[in-house]
């Protein structure tokens, strides 16, 4: 009878971290449609390079100014390089606090995103 019982337990308790993984899997797809909306812009030297980066980390848009367009060669690349790495450390923070808000309830420690 005891053990009749500790099995009852022990499968409420399977099915009801069955029910938080349904859960987590529905806010999982939740977040990764706003993620894929996420926009975010790097910047280099004084707003000379502007570099736009959508949420799969595609870039939709650079500026550079006229003034930085008459510039070497190599400090353009440079100043481009510099905007899309601002950019992808915006995204990350981004991405990793919309993850965190969907699996924040669930207790999974070092949850870090991308997977």
């Amino acid at each position: 009878m005891q053990n009749l019982l500790i099995l009852k337990k022990n499968m409420n308790d399977f099915s009801k971290i069955l029910d938080k993984a349904k859960e987590l899997e529905q806010k999982m797809k939740e977040s990764q449609k706003k993620i894929k909306n996420i926009s975010v812009e790097g910047i280099s030297g004084t707003e000379s390079v502007k570099v736009t980066l959508n949420g799969d980390g595609e870039m939709i848009k650079i500026y550079i100014s006229p003034e930085t367009l008459k510039e070497d060669k190599t400090i353009i690349e440079d100043l481009i390089t510099a905007a899309h790495n601002n950019a992808k450390e915006k995204l990350k923070a981004k991405t990793s606090e919309e993850i965190s808000k969907a699996a924040g309830g669930f207790g999974i420690p070092g949850f870090k995103w991308p997977l």
